[in-house]
């Protein structure tokens, strides 16, 4: 089967058109079609359609999308595994996070890296907790760091530590500054969150409103946005109350434009992940890598170290 036909469907599948595959491979539009066309009438079935300007898969391109992306993991494994032979401490290793993560924490895990491992080309970016498990999972990242562990049994979940989840509103909030020990004095406050992430058993829309009920706030006015940005801003106009993970309102903390409010009845962590492919060749520097971002309680926050 051609490689070339597999590497043009997977990136015309995920970017979603022939024109930005054909930029990501470098070739035209009719060099892309091509290759299509003749990776179709090999496996005797359409795998793409064209809606509106967009490529959508068909049925036997929902089949075969996940085959195609595992073969050129596959692929890039392999080269990684000769040019790591004897190499040692060398070669290029990938690790995407989710960007809330990238604070004083990482940093010094990647310090110490950089420091054990001089010969190390580190390439970082970030993403959020669901990209990061599609990054890795089709070979475009050795390693990632996410919220909760994934479900899919293609990946290995190690524990990372965990994070402190804060309730933040407006600096105005006439709360502020006290110890809100009866949380039926909130069930009039309307919060912000995340909707549950769907094909997940864990995610931070299932962590609010889960700690809602446990605070007694099941009826609570519950607005859902999916963008950990839009909610920080939300609450800083005054429109509700949001829980959010430490890393992610530093700077709006030490700006005063949110304020914290002490709910012990919403007190809660969520937890850090690191993942890799489960059959995935790890050279000896992702493997150091991996084992400095999982030593113990390496990701714990600062409110859980007190």
């Amino acid at each position: 089967m051609d490689l070339e036909g597999i590497r043009t469907f997977v990136a015309i599948a995920e970017l979603g058109g022939f024109t930005a595959a054909g930029r990501r491979l470098h070739r035209s539009q009719p060099a892309i079609s091509r290759r299509l066309a003749l990776l179709e009438r090999e496996l005797a079935a359409p795998l793409l359609e064209r809606i509106r300007g967009r490529a959508r898969l068909t049925a036997a391109g929902q089949a075969f999308l996940p085959h195609a992306e595992a073969a050129l993991a596959a692929l890039q494994d392999g080269q990684e595994a000769v040019r790591g032979l004897g190499s040692g401490l060398s070669g290029t290793v990938s690790l995407v996070l989710v960007g809330t993560l990238a604070d004083t924490h990482i940093v010094d895990v990647l310090h110490r890296f950089a420091r054990r491992s001089k010969n190390v080309r580190l390439e970082l970016r970030t993403a959020s907790s669901a990209e990061v498990t599609d990054l890795v999972r089709r070979g475009e990242a050795t390693l990632g760091l996410r919220y909760f562990a994934s479900d899919r049994p293609d990946l290995v979940s190690l524990d990372a530590g965990s994070e402190a989840m804060l309730v933040v509103a407006a600096s105005n909030h006439p709360l502020a500054g006290r110890r809100i020990r009866n949380p039926s004095i909130l069930s009039r406050e309307r919060w912000i969150g995340f909707p549950p992430m769907a094909g997940e058993r864990e995610s931070s829309g299932h962590v609010l409103a889960r700690q809602l009920v446990r605070a007694g706030l099941d009826a609570a006015d519950l607005t859902l946005i999916d963008s950990l940005t839009a909610q920080k801003r939300l609450a800083q106009a005054g429109f509700g109350l949001a829980l959010v993970p430490e890393s992610s309102v530093g700077d709006e903390l030490r700006r005063g434009v949110l304020v914290t409010l002490d709910v012990p009845a919403m007190a809660t962590t969520i937890p850090i992940t690191a993942i890799h492919r489960r059959r995935a060749y790890l050279s000896p520097a992702a493997r150091l890598l991996l084992s400095l971002l999982t030593a113990k309680h390496r990701f714990r926050s600062r409110r859980n170290r007190r």
